[in-house]
């Protein structure tokens, strides 16, 4: 029995695991890279197997980056089936045409440019209709049910507590009359995430494939968040601001919207919190993504999956995704009508990493006040551009625009689907039969290394941090083998995109020059010698580009 890498290796996006045993082979998630530009490129790539060569495919749950590339397996020659949770296909049948549609879209917007310079137009990744297509082969299951895929091979679906449908998936693997179980946990929801259950306890497993995206940091918990979370819009009102939060349209903009409604319960006796809370009430509350609309309503049709709180509340007629003051916004006219004219508003739109999507839209006309806030609630891969504004950046493009970022920037990372390090260890503490080897995926280097050195300390778990392509032999001891296709491939893709991160470097660099070049300061300071000696170094510099593309 072996496992190979596929994605999700030393990076948060893009998980994929090839599992061959007992005569099969199939995968764990197909997920879009996203983010970086070097990570989005690989996209494009080959799959490192004939996908008409896999028996069937197991998905963890519906978000893009473990489900984005399931309709380019499909349209490359896999035909099924894909086993996953009744909520997960529901979600999957709005998520995936949604995603084809912004590849036809990014397409179109990149043939234009290359019709004008004479080139061959270039194919989407995948079309809207093929992503509809896709969603023939996807097998609907349930929580704890056992589901045979063969007399060798049977698989069990347990709740993860990270997003509606998504799953910690078993699955036990006999061969030559010895069964091994492999535990993949597809991403691990906080124990205290508004709405969900928390994350199903695991007994036993002989492998364990782990996410580790907070695998160094600890959230703010449930109970400070909401009350952080009133003070930031509170004070942003006060000032006649707009409250932006960028969120991901699936999971957090229906948790947020429970979070506000919740609030509503809360320090009944504290007049200062009432009166933040009626002022928040009175304000509108825009979810500005047709996605994330159509995703709650999803959540309304599954409400067998919420916890027990909010199943009550449902039958009593209080539905936590409502409240007055909630307006969706589904046209673009709509959208933008927004943005004509200024008022106090809260605005919740995705992409929840702001790199594409209506929330760029919001940021233009926002960033620059400092009367408004832009809320952060999820995680941002590196290289997206709700990254560069967390991270601190002064300014940033959007659409071409140089944009100052004055406004207020906050981060609430309990508003983040995955646990932390605390609910990472608890999980691994939680088995009852230890596994024998952990592998950790879905997480950037340093929360994998302190992650990995916590559970070696306190289990004396071996642990793993596997690199692209690697393949183990799943033992008592996980061997790794080198396998010349995945190798060979691995350097090659790497190799492409170290020469793209140089080109990046390089064009922020440039970018550098050129504004201190426009800069007044400049013209009435620089010598004539030295502008001369600049000029000689962007003439080599340009030299050097042309001898690169020849």
């Amino acid at each position: 029995m072996n496992i190979t890498f596929l994605g999700a290796a030393g990076t948060v996006t893009g998980s994929n695991f090839l599992v061959e045993g007992a005569g099969k082979k199939f995968i764990i998630d197909c997920g879009l890279y996203q983010g970086k530009d070097e990570d989005e490129i690989q996209n494009e790539d080959d799959f490192l197997y004939n996908p008409a060569d896999i028996d069937f495919m197991l998905l963890t749950h519906a978000h893009i980056d473990h489900s984005g590339r399931i309709p380019k397996l499909y349209k490359e020659g896999f035909k099924g089936p894909i086993y996953a949770t009744k909520a997960s296909c529901d979600l999957c049948s709005i998520m995936l045409p949604d995603s084809g549609h912004i590849q036809e879209n990014e397409v179109e917007w990149k043939n234009r440019k290359r019709e004008r310079a004479g080139k061959e137009p270039l194919e989407p990744l995948y079309t809207a209709k093929e992503a509809a297509d896709s969603l023939e082969i996807f097998k609907p299951v349930f929580y704890d049910e056992i589901v045979d895929i063969d007399e060798n091979i049977k698989v069990r679906f347990n709740d993860a507590g990270h997003m509606l449908g998504s799953s910690i998936i078993e699955v036990w693997i006999t061969e030559n009359g010895e069964t091994r179980k492999i535990v993949f946990t597809g991403d691990l929801g906080n124990n205290d995430i508004p709405l969900l259950d928390s994350p199903t306890m695991i007994d036993d497993a002989d492998f364990l494939v782990m996410e580790s995206t907070y695998g160094n940091r600890l959230h703010v918990r449930n109970d400070d968040k909401a009350s952080l979370f009133l003070d930031i819009v509170s004070s942003t009102l006060d000032k006649g601001g707009r409250v932006i939060i960028p969120s991901f349209a699936v999971g957090r903009t229906q948790e947020i919207l429970y979070e506000i409604d919740k609030l509503k319960e809360e320090h009944k006796d504290d007049e200062e919190f009432q009166r933040k809370y009626e002022q928040l009430m009175k304000v509108p509350v825009f979810v500005d993504s047709p996605l994330a609309i159509s995703a709650t309503e999803v959540f309304n049709k599954n409400t067998e999956l919420f916890e027990e709180e909010i199943r009550e509340k449902l039958k009593n007629g209080d539905n936590p995704l409502e409240f007055p003051g909630l307006r969706f916004t589904r046209t673009a006219d709509e959208s933008k009508a927004l943005n004509e004219e200024y008022y106090p508003s809260i605005i919740i739109s995705a992409s929840g990493m702001c790199d594409i999507g209506r929330i760029k839209h919001h940021l233009k006309h926002n960033l620059w006040n400092p009367n408004s806030t832009i809320l952060f609630v999820g995680y941002q891969a590196p290289g997206t551009l709700g990254r560069k504004i967390v991270d601190g950046a002064e300014k940033v493009k959007i659409f071409g625009e140089e944009i100052s970022v004055n406004a207020r920037i906050e981060y609430i990372e309990g508003y983040s689907g995955h646990a932390d390090q605390e609910w990472l260890l608890n999980f691994v503490y939680s088995f009852i039969k230890k596994p024998n080897h952990i592998f950790l995926v879905h997480g950037e280097a340093d929360a994998q290394n302190v992650l990995k050195q916590k559970i070696e300390e306190t289990t004396s778990i071996p642990v793993s941090i596997p690199e692209f392509g690697q393949k183990f032999e799943l033992k008592d001891v996980p061997r790794l083998e080198e396998s010349i296709d995945y190798k060979n491939s691995a350097k090659e893709r790497f190799l492409r995109l170290e020469i793209l991160d140089k080109l990046n470097r390089l064009k922020d660099e440039i970018n550098d020059m050129t504004e201190k070049v426009k800069t007044e300061k400049l013209y009435k300071e620089v010598k004539d010698d030295d502008m001369q000696v600049l000029s000689n170094k962007v003439k080599n510099l340009e030299e050097q580009i042309r001898n690169i593309l020849k």
